[in-house]
């Protein structure tokens, strides 16, 4: 399972309010696919993230995510009761963060993963740094990573593949 902070991992980390309070975040398209594709290739994607949003719950719903942990002030907690939920062990799982809120379930989870702009204690621990920033294509970056090393990855590009031969 992917387990997935939400600001500055699956956005830029920029918060933009509105003066009705609303709030509003970017999310970046190829990280949408890519949680698709890994679904679809048997690895689970969850969200636990500190902040309330609606905009983040109907983002995880458009992506299929079902496990949905919103003002998660103990994102270790969620992260325990997650596995919990799953039947999963740690090493089953792995966990993207961008602060050092994160660095509690990262350092729990077989797989830590920061990206680029972290705090220097994350990257310290982490075990892969993606080379795409938050809100940039980070998420799908690791995405493709998973597949690539369960030997999933061609075969959800196949997919694509061939019906690009057809079209032509």
């Amino acid at each position: 399972m992917l387990v997935l902070d939400v600001d500055g991992v699956m956005t830029d980390g920029g918060l933009t309010i509105g003066d009705d309070g609303q709030e509003y975040k970017t999310f970046h398209a190829h990280d949408g696919l890519g949680m698709k594709l890994l679904k679809a290739s048997g690895v689970n994607v969850a969200i636990i993230t500190g902040r309330t949003s609606n905009v983040v719950k109907k983002r995880a719903e458009s992506t299929g995510v079902v496990h949905f942990y919103q003002g998660a002030e103990d994102k270790l907690a969620a992260l325990q009761d997650l596995m919990q939920r799953t039947a999963l062990t740690p090493e089953q799982c792995a966990f993207m963060g961008d602060d050092v809120v994160d660095l509690p379930p990262m350092l729990r989870c077989g797989l830590a993963i920061a990206v680029p702009d972290s705090p220097d204690l994350l990257l310290k621990h982490a075990h892969y740094v993606t080379h795409k920033k938050g809100g940039r294509g980070a998420v799908r970056e690791v995405c493709e990573l998973i597949m690539q090393a369960q030997d999933t990855f061609d075969g959800q590009m196949a997919q694509f593949l061939t019906q690009a031969s057809i079209a032509n």
